[in-house]
């Protein structure tokens, strides 16, 4: 930015040569006259002139024009009147000062050669307090000061400089005592007085602070401050401007009440340039405008994430309000983690001009004083980090052991929450133990569907219930699939809907069956309508091995075009994508080699040098599988693989339908079956929705195989309506409603049964009692759960006379914050009591089994020889710990040897001892690969073994800090927690915590010399992504962005401890 400043002259005269000379005075314009002083103060003139002289060498370069110090610009002896005031002040100054003397004789020391006037006479001697430089200024208020140029403001206000240019030796003005070292004695001073220093007039003074000023060398150029001073100035207008706008409207620019920045965010993150007509309609609904609870649902790929994100910035931005976007999986909250940095990041890090009603706001970045500048929205101006990620939000992950519980206050800041379903219970409860809840201006849930998904279901309706009753001001936002009962949802979130079919690109179903292809047509009475025959010429050996054809489907898409292929099981997905290479073509290799080449090496790294030998045979070709069973590192590696065309095929189990959007042109189900049960409708609908890549395809592709025997079931399949949501609180004979009134007791949000029915009828239970509850009333239900809550020890009645009120005992109040399933949660204080007698430290072992998974046992079974094998490697202290929980070395033994044990043995206690000694194997190694072949288990499920242990291990943590016999346990489950979080070297752990940094990569970094999470983020992501290798810029940007905001939400933690460390007790006694 240019910038002109113009000095009008105040009179177009031109100056008097003939004018008072000072010591400012230029050195060949100075005559004899300067030495006009008081003719009794001999020894004071030899010094002032001494002075003099010493100043007019050292001002003498900027004392060269032919008139005055300050050429054409008007100084301030322009104005006769004030300087007339000055002299007068000065003179009257001085008289004072003769007076003092003459009545006091108080005596002035002058030394030689090194003159003292920091030294006065203390007040006992009536000299004296202030000097006239202090008498002369306390006459000044901050007014006079209004006007300065910032240069002198600069200088006035810098401590440091004021002292080295205006308090030197050479010119030290009168101070309160500085060096009371160097005072004389009385006596001394009484042998030695010397007339006082003739004072010089007021406007020298003044002028001469002046030159000093411009004498002093400035760390910020004139060009700079002048530029800042023209924008502080336009940033006032507009700031004056923003307050005359109606505070009714908090919309902050024309997309949709954003700003347009947020628009080419858009575009340049999602390569969406202009949003979908029903994605227009939805935003401008009368719901939304006026925050009304809203479900939304449309198809599959339809689009209605993005609408979801829009809303969210809004709530931030605009209404400065929290968020909590609730999705169904720990992949999607990573996903949209890294999303929400980066898009934050590159909203707040950018020099952008924004237009809002006709006001222009600017965003300058001043490097030398480490400043942002930003306008926002809500006429305030908030001060960012040069690297332009001090945002006016944070993004905080709360999945699997992640998330703080209450979460960190914003200190002022807004915090956007991506939680998964049961992360987002544990949050609202938090924020409603602490009453924050009304912070919370949104919530938006993904699949709101899942409503009728089992446990989690219950879950998701738990979370709802509570911020329906708690919060009235907090808007709901559902986004879901079709749904037959849509209605009961509406009824339930007191909401609106809106419903629509779109979908961005053609969706055409096929059926395939032998080698005919049939097009599905609910219309037609068959339900299929005849479209072609495979045009594939089999040979008698492959078509025994390719029955159904596979090959042929895949090769028509392949390699030019991408191909999903959703098979029953997880061994089937591996096995399909093995007998699929066998019949591809060389060609097939050369396509995008260098990219599969540099894929395997990632592959192989993630391993620790160790590759899957299916992956190692399918890569080459561009197939893959993709199920639980490969370890998160590896299915991330894949699907980014086939999301940037290097893979074209991937063969998966339908969990990939429900998880991470990966669309294909064409999507192949290779039987109507998930492993052993027959598709819903729901299912079937998710897995042909990935059909069709919106921007790439003008039409996608299902074809599902069948039998002869499916025919049938698959007309009814494909004509059948969509299931309806029904709610799981009664779900594991009424688990939900147990724990569901366990919590709102606890959270003082009811205390009567009379409250808790009155709560009770706001759930989609309560909605659906008639379906749900056949047997009894849903009152009768309520009754029966508290009166069971008080017989297991988690409710009681408070004993206060008259009262009556519920009240949680502390084992409850331990459950429901550590969110322990109630059919454990006596299991687990007898094992933790048990484990207190006897806790074993001088290992993990005994702290591991002590947090590994009850619902994990009933999905492994022992390999004796193995368990034999890995107990003789015991020491002799686990081993006396495994037999006092109940497993002794005979008993592997006879196991191992497939004889017959008598003894009665626990064997919940005998399988999850195994697993605790599979995690320790895995703690010890931290090689995945090594232990999967030594227990002779999948890598999947032993990462989500580790993963599920490391989330009961933080519930247990929660459980116990609430219980005071088990206070030992809080120091060591923390850092239990932490190891088993990330199961890396220790040395890693703080960079793992970083979005998008798993093990491989964490050790490139570490061995780059990025060993910490500062030095992450105060990377360059230019050279970060040229210094560790195979990391895109891209992923650079989002790590640095991920380190920043981790970095940024541990000093709020630090500095909200300290808040409340300092904060004074509201309850402090005074008099």
């Amino acid at each position: 930015m240019s910038a002109e400043i113009k000095v009008k002259r105040q009179s177009s005269r031109k100056r008097s040569r003939d004018r008072r000379i000072s010591h400012l005075t230029p050195a060949r314009k100075r005559t004899s006259a300067s030495g006009r002083q008081c003719p009794d103060n001999t020894g004071q003139i030899e010094l002032s002139r001494a002075l003099d002289q010493s100043m007019d060498a050292k001002f003498s370069e900027y004392c060269s024009d032919p008139e005055d110090l300050f050429g054409d610009y008007d100084s301030i002896e322009s104005d006769s009147s004030f300087l007339a005031k000055l002299d007068r002040v000065g003179q009257n100054m001085r008289q004072h000062d003769i007076e003092h003397t003459t009545s006091s004789r108080c005596p002035v020391i002058l030394l030689a050669g090194n003159p003292d006037f920091t030294s006065l006479k203390s007040s006992t001697d009536n000299c004296p307090k202030q000097s006239m430089t202090e008498s002369f200024l306390k006459g000044f208020t901050d007014d006079a000061f209004l006007d300065m140029p910032s240069s002198q403001l600069a200088f006035l206000q810098d401590p440091q400089t004021a002292d080295r240019n205006c308090c030197t030796d050479e010119d030290k003005t009168s101070m309160p005592m500085r060096h009371p070292e160097k005072s004389v004695s009385t006596e001394d001073r009484n042998e030695r007085h010397i007339a006082p220093k003739a004072r010089k007039s007021v406007s020298d003074h003044l002028k001469r602070a002046m030159m000093a000023n411009a004498a002093t060398p400035s760390s910020v150029s004139r060009t700079a401050l002048q530029k800042e001073a023209v924008v502080t100035e336009e940033i006032s207008v507009a700031m004056q401007a923003m307050e005359s706008v109606s505070m009714a409207t908090t919309d902050l620019g024309p997309f949709f009440g954003l700003p347009t920045k947020v628009k080419e965010l858009i575009c340049n993150l999602k390569g969406i340039k202009d949003l979908y007509e029903w994605q227009k309609t939805c935003l401008n609904l009368d719901s939304v405008q006026q925050r009304r609870n809203l479900i939304y649902s449309l198809p599959t790929s339809g689009g209605k994430t993005l609408v979801a994100e829009i809303l969210i910035l809004k709530e931030l931005l605009c209404r400065k309000k929290d968020a909590l976007f609730i999705l169904p999986y720990v992949s999607l909250v990573q996903e949209k983690v890294l999303w929400s940095l980066f898009c934050l990041r590159n909203v707040y890090n950018s020099s952008f001009i924004q237009l809002y009603k006709g006001i222009i706001i600017k965003h300058f970045c001043m490097s030398m004083a480490n400043l942002s500048t930003v306008f926002c929205m809500h006429s305030q101006v908030r001060g960012l980090a040069s690297f332009g990620l001090e945002l006016d939000f944070m993004v905080e992950e709360y999945a699997g052991s992640k998330g703080r519980f209450p979460p960190v206050k914003g200190r002022g800041k807004r915090s956007l929450y991506i939680a998964t379903i049961e992360k987002a219970h544990g949050l609202v409860n938090s924020l409603i133990e602490t009453n924050r809840l009304d912070n919370v201006g949104l919530v938006v849930v993904d699949e709101l569907h899942m409503l009728g998904d089992g446990s989690r279901g219950a879950i998701i309706e738990m979370t709802l219930a509570k911020v329906l009753y708690i919060s009235k001001s907090t808007q709901i936002i559902g986004m879901s699939a079709t749904l037959g009962n849509l209605q009961d949802i509406q009824k339930f979130l007191k909401a609106e809907s809106y419903t629509n079919d779109f979908r961005p690109v053609e969706l055409k179903e096929y059926v395939k069956l032998k080698d005919s292809i049939y097009e599905v047509d609910p219309k037609e009475e068959e339900c299929f309508r005849f479209s072609r025959v495979l045009n594939f010429k089999y040979s008698s050996a492959m078509q025994k091995i390719d029955q159904d054809h596979i090959v042929a489907l895949v090769t028509e898409v392949i390699p030019s075009q991408s191909c999903l292929v959703f098979c029953p099981t997880k061994k089937n997905c591996e096995n399909v994508a093995g007998m699929i290479c066998k019949y591809l073509k060389e060609d097939f290799i050369q396509h995008k080699q260098a990219e599969k080449a540099v894929l395997l090496g990632e592959l192989r790294g993630s391993g620790n040098g160790s590759l899957c030998p299916v992956l190692k045979k399918t890569v080459p070709y561009g197939l893959a599988y993709h199920h639980s069973g490969l370890t998160s590192e590896e299915r991330k590696l894949v699907e980014e693989a086939y999301s940037a065309g290097v893979l074209c095929l991937l063969t998966c189990t339908s969990t990939l339908a429900a998880g991470i959007n990966l669309p294909a042109r064409r999507v192949i189900l290779r039987s109507p079956y998930v492993a052993a049960d027959f598709l819903k409708r729901s299912q079937y609908k998710q897995m042909v929705g990935r059909a069709g890549r919106a921007g790439i395809d003008t039409h996608g592709e299902s074809i599902l195989i069948l039998q002869d025997k499916d025919k049938v079931l698959v007309k009814k399949l494909l004509s059948a309506p969509m299931e309806i949501c029904i709610s799981n609180l009664m779900h594991s004979d009424g688990k939900g409603v147990l724990s569901l009134i366990l919590s709102v007791i606890g959270l003082n949000i009811t205390n009567s049964l009379e409250q808790i029915r009155d709560f009770m009828s706001g759930t989609l239970l309560s909605v659906q009692e008639k379906q749900v509850c056949l047997e009894r009333s849903l009152w009768e239900v309520t009754q029966e759960c508290v009166e069971l809550l008080k017989e297991k020890g988690l409710v009681t009645v408070s004993t206060e006379p008259q009262d009556g009120s519920l009240q949680v005992t502390k084992l409850g109040r331990a459950t429901y914050k550590g969110s322990v399933d109630l059919t454990y949660c006596d299991l687990l204080y007898r094992d933790l009591s048990k484990g207190l007698e006897s806790l074993m430290l001088n290992s993990f072992l005994h702290l591991i089994y002590l947090v590994t998974p009850y619902d994990m046992v009933s999905q492994c079974k022992p390999d004796w020889m193995v368990y034999f094998r890995q107990f003789t490697m015991l020491s002799a202290a686990e081993q006396k710990m495994c037999a006092a929980v109940g497993v002794s070395e005979s008993f592997v033994a006879r196991k191992a040897a497939g004889q017959n044990v008598k003894k009665n043995v626990d064997q919940v206690v005998v399988s999850r001892l195994y697993l605790a000694l599979v995690l320790q194997s895995l703690l010890k190694e931290t090689d995945l690969w090594s232990v999967a072949d030594r227990f002779q288990l999948s890598r999947g499920f032993i990462q989500t073994l580790l993963s599920s242990s490391s989330v009961f291990c933080s519930c247990v943590l929660h459980f116990t800090e609430e219980l005071e016999e088990f206070w030992p346990f809080k120091a060591l489950l923390t850092e239990l927690t932490r190891r088993l979080t990330y199961c890396v070297q220790a040395e890693l752990i703080p960079l793992m915590e970083v979005a998008g940094v798993m093990e491989r990569r964490a050790k490139l970094l570490y061995n780059a010399g990025y060993k910490t999470l500062a030095h992450l983020a105060n990377a360059d992501p230019n050279v970060l992504a040229k210094t560790v290798e195979n990391l895109f810029k891209k992923q650079a940007n989002q790590i640095v962005a991920s380190a920043k905001m981790l970095l940024n939400e541990k000093a709020d933690a630090l500095q909200e401890e300290m808040d409340d460390l300092l904060m004074m007790p509201l309850d402090l006694l005074s008099l």
